[in-house]
Parts: C-alpha cells; structure tokens; sequence
C-alpha cells in the first residue's frame, strides 16, 4: 500500500524537482532558441526543414514519455529522473560535434536524444504529486513549475554567452553548457524523496485493482483535458518554434530573438508563483479558460505588426497562456485516475501530448516558409476556439451533475 506524505514534505520534494527544472529544464528554451536558427545555418538554399531539429527534440519528448513513465515504475521517480539527465548531457555533446562537422541530420539526432531527457523532466510535474494531500497537488505543480523561471534565464543567457565560444561554429559552445548542466541536475536529484511508484493493476491509497487504460482515457473529464492540454501546449510550440525564424527575417538581430525566448520562457513559468491559488479560487476550469483566451490575444497582437513589443508582448502574453492552460489541464488530469493509474496514464497523457507537439513544431518551420507569419498566428484562432467550445461544454455537464446530487 502506499503511503502518503505530508504536506511539509511533499513540498521539500517539489522544491528539488524545482531546482532540477531549472538546470535539466533548460535544455527546452535552449533547443527552441537555437534549433531553427542552427538548422537554417546548417541548410542550403532550401531552409523549409529549418525547424526539424526542434520537432527532432520534440520527437524525442514523445517517443520517451512511455519508455521514461516506464522506466520509473521499475527503478523509482529519483533514479529515473537521474537517468533522464543523461539525455541532456549526451544529446548536448551530440549536437556540439555536429556543429562542429556542420551536419543538419547529426545535429538533429542531437536534439532527438536531448528530447528523450526531456521526457523525463516533462514528468516532473507529476512526481511532485506522488503521495502528496489532494489538495496540495496544484500547489506542488505550481511550484516546480516556477522551476522554469529558472530554465528561462539559465537556457536563453548561456546561449547569448556561450554561442560564440568556438566560432564559426555557432551554438556548439551551448550545447556544450547544455551537457554541464544536465549532470549538475543529476546532482539535485539525487536529493529526491518521493514514495514508491505502485505498478498497475495493484491497489493502492484506494482499494481495488486499477482499472484499464481505455477506462480511464474515455472518461470525458480526461478527453476535454487532454484537449485543452494539447491545444495549449501545440498552439504554443506552433507559434514560439516560429518565432525565432520571423524575428530574423524581419531584419531584427538574434539577440532580439534570444531576450524574446526568454521573456517568454519566464511567462510560461512565473504565473506558476500564483497559478496554483487561481485554481483553488476560482476553479480549474476557469484558469484553462482564461489560458485558451490569452493564447488567442497573442496570436493577435502577432498579427497587429512586426516591431520588437509586437513579438515580445505577443510571446509574453504566449507563455502565460500556456502557463494557465497546461498547469489547469494536468490538474483535470491528475483527477482523473487513481494513485495505483498514474503511471500508465501520466505515460499515455505525455505520449499523445507531445507527438502532437512534435507535428506542429514541424509544420511551424514549413507554415512559416510557405505561407508567412501572419498565416500562423491566424491558425490560432480556430483552435482555441474549438478547446474554449470543449472546454464550456464540461463546465455545463459537471452543473448539471452537482445539480442531480
């Protein structure tokens, strides 16, 4: 059986992973600053590939969702998530030397296996859960969250620092850094003290066997999560992948680029200081809500005009939408499975989030080529409007519902 754990520790073990997610998490902002940037360097003439090394990372980040929730299930949270930080470390001298060789495919490889790290520090999140009151998990979702406050600065300022250290070869000096400090999250981790992972099919804080993963991942509570997060996360990586190539090319320098990530990076993870009580207060629901709106602002102060506020208000406004939408749909999420589920369903959650992550992160590059800027942000729209429509309709059906009680 497993036990829970009080709130003062449950705390401790967020603030480790926070700490984690601030060294390991910065391998993101990282990949997303340069990999467009690198992959049009690294290209000929034609550059409608440019952002494949960022869906490369992303790919990785889904292909390891079930592997890594796997993997922790067998060995414990702490020596997965240590294992995971090798990603970091190997996939960052990976996509060093192919700079160095200046080869696109080997370099792309290198942000694929930095992505399979990252499927582990995507996990963060819900390990701060692990044993944790039910009224404190939004909390320690908040909190390791901030972690990424963190990753913003770290991420975007070691590539403004170190990008030129071994020039020509831009970047290589990064992914460098990015190595360093995935081994100095292995570090942090080890100081993690989550209780033991049940594995599936075993009772746990409630009785019974758990149920099967198509039980759990038809309930309609989860669908309109899963939607919400996806969306979230999919518009979100749509339009930042693009957003380095459009600064660029709109004859702007790359450091306008690089402070614009990391304005948006500390947007997607400062709120997480205050998100946590905004569910508590006014609901879950409505904290996506207000995500999904703020998204679809973004997308329009993007299309208002192409000065320097135009792309740093819109990644702003960008980051704290996904921040309200994605901390809100993992919290429906964790309510809707079992502590003895959490791992397959945490597992199959991450699996389809981030390969659809993964395709728009790729049509963002050939969207942008093809089609242009505005193109982009106007796709927003219709997406946030179809997961504002899911999301009302759960709200009416969860009334109705308290209603009949």
């Amino acid at each position: 059986m497993q036990a829970g754990i009080d709130v003062r520790a449950a705390r401790r073990n967020a603030v480790v992973l926070a700490f984690a997610q601030a060294l390991v998490g910065s391998a993101a902002p990282v990949a997303i600053s340069t990999g467009g940037l690198a992959g049009t360097f690294l290209l000929d003439a034609d550059k409608t590939l440019a952002t494949l090394p960022v869906t490369a990372f992303n790919v990785g980040v889904a292909i390891g969702a079930l592997p890594a929730a796997a993997l922790m299930r067998a060995i414990g949270r702490r020596y997965g998530f240590i294992c995971g930080t090798f990603g970091a470390t190997f996939g960052g001298l990976v996509a060093s030397f192919a700079l160095f060789q200046l080869s696109f495919w080997l370099f792309a490889l290198g942000l694929l296996i930095i992505g399979l790290g990252n499927a582990f520090t995507q996990q963060y999140r819900f390990a701060a859960t692990d044993g944790a009151p039910r009224h404190y998990q939004s909390n320690a979702i908040s909190i390791v969250l901030i972690g990424g406050m963190g990753a913003a600065v770290v991420g975007p300022q070691m590539v403004r620092f170190t990008s030129g250290v071994f020039m020509p070869f831009e970047f290589a000096g990064s992914f460098v850094g990015l190595a360093i400090l995935g081994l100095a999250g292995a570090a942090v981790l080890s100081l993690l003290r989550t209780p033991p992972i049940e594995p599936s099919g075993t009772g746990g804080e409630h009785s019974g066997p758990a149920r099967p993963l198509i039980e759990i991942v038809t309930q309609r509570r989860f669908i309109v999560a899963l939607i919400c997060g996806v969306g979230s996360f999919a518009m979100m990586s749509f339009v930042m992948t693009g957003a380095p190539l459009a600064i660029v090319g709109c004859g702007l320098p790359q450091d306008v680029s690089f402070l614009g990530i990391q304005w948006h990076v500390l947007a997607m993870f400062a709120p997480s200081l205050v998100t946590g009580r905004l569910i508590n207060r006014l609901g879950v629901e409505r904290v996506v809500g207000l995500g999904l709106i703020l998204t679809a602002t973004a997308a329009l102060v993007f299309l208002s005009g192409l000065a320097i506020w135009n792309f740093w208000l819109g990644l702003v406004l960008l980051g704290i939408g996904w921040n309200f939408g994605f901390i809100g749909a993992t919290t429906m999420v964790a309510q809707t499975h079992e502590p003895n589920e959490r791992g397959k369903t945490q597992g199959f959650h991450d699996f389809v989030l981030f390969t659809t992550v993964a395709c728009a992160s790729f049509l963002s590059g050939r969207t942008y080529v093809t089609a242009g800027w505005d193109v982009m942000n106007w796709i927003i729209l219709p997406i946030a409007t179809v997961c504002l429509l899911t999301l009302a309709s759960e709200m009416i059906a969860t009334r109705r519902k308290a209603r009949a009680v």
